[in-house]
């Protein structure tokens, strides 16, 4: 159960439009290292986490990830709020407008659509921690180069907090990583073997 607060968790201002930057901020709302991919990753890996306190993590971050892309989503808004649609499409924009208007679609920032190919959810605990660790590198990087992409004050204020949560969520992953390993190192056979007679259950 999710109890939503009616606020952005991090506030979001801007200095005026700037289609330019708004179109490569689409890479954090639908692209394959997006926050909208991250969420739905760790959201859906969570159930085969072996321990609570790591069902715990994937779940505090997978919707904090959640909360992140209502970040992204509201630069975009701001950025392009307004813009007549001549200039949307001299700003590259023209493809997005034809198929969804002004409305906020998940496709990366060369327009490419969202697909869950992005991601994987694996029983294998170790190598879905693995995955998510570097998830939040790539992440990572790629604010650092939106950050390098606009002169924009209060743009790079949010992308700068964007980008310091991935390298939180970075080190809360390889702690659970440790913490993984050894449950799995005593438990290991007892966790396949539960996991095993839980499938027998819907064969």
């Amino acid at each position: 159960m999710w109890v939503y607060e009616k606020m952005l968790q991090y506030p979001v201002e801007v200095s005026g439009n700037d289609l330019e930057i708004a179109g490569m901020l689409y890479a954090q709302y639908g692209g394959p290292d997006s926050e909208l991919a991250a969420g739905i990753r760790y959201l859906t890996q969570r159930y085969t986490m072996p321990t609570d306190e790591a069902k715990a993590v994937l779940t505090d971050i997978g919707t904090e990830e959640l909360a992140h892309w209502e970040i992204i989503a509201t630069l975009i808004y701001k950025l392009t709020q307004g813009v007549p649609v001549e200039t949307l499409q001299e700003a590259g924009l023209g493809a997005h407008y034809a198929q969804h208007g002004r409305a906020l679609f998940p496709h990366d920032a060369a327009g490419v659509p969202f697909t869950v190919a992005y991601l994987q959810s694996h029983q294998d605990p170790i190598a879905n921690l693995h995955e998510d660790m570097a998830a939040e590198q790539k992440a990572r990087a790629t604010y650092e180069n939106l950050i390098n992409l606009t002169n924009d004050p209060g743009v790079i204020d949010a992308l700068s907090f964007l980008r310091e949560r991935e390298v939180v969520h970075f080190q809360r992953f390889g702690e659970t990583l440790d913490i993984v390993r050894d449950y799995m190192e005593k438990h290991g056979d007892e966790y396949n073997h539960n996991h095993h007679n839980n499938r027998r259950k819907y064969d």
